[in-house]
């Protein structure tokens, strides 16, 4: 690859920027996805497969580039046992909070006690672009 990974961080719709804004601002660092999911390239502006030492371009749905990112660690959890750190890095309030966002998130997946996700840990690098106006 000749190029840095991508990382798109979806929203509501096509005009919600809150995770990226979230990233650019401290708050959010850490995403977390599906094993099936973590591991699948996305499209152009998502790779997939994000590895600790990765530095990763990150694109608002909008393909924007917004900040750069740097993966610091990548770990498998269950879905009825979320470590704080992952919830505070989520920008939640609890673990029970994660929960129920992710069960709105992906209703077709059974997000069940024992099902695994992937997180993706990271540190902020750099901002590109901090507010973009439509």
């Amino acid at each position: 690859m000749n190029r840095r990974k991508r990382l798109t961080f979806w929203g509501a719709d096509e005009n919600d920027d809150s995770l990226p804004r979230a990233v650019m601002d401290g708050r959010k660092t850490v995403t977390a996805d599906t094993v099936a999911e973590y591991y699948k390239p996305y499209g152009e502006y998502g790779d997939g497969s994000y590895a600790p030492g990765d530095i990763i371009e990150v694109y608002d749905l909008k393909q924007r580039l917004r900040c750069i990112i740097k993966a610091t660690k990548v770990y498998t959890i269950e879905f009825g046992d979320i470590p704080e750190e992952v919830w505070r890095g989520e920008t939640f309030s609890s673990a029970e909070e994660f929960r129920e966002v992710h069960i709105r998130c992906m209703p077709h997946e059974d997000l069940h006690d024992h099902f695994e996700l992937v997180t993706l840990h990271f540190e902020l690098i750099e901002s590109v672009a901090p507010e973009v106006t439509d």
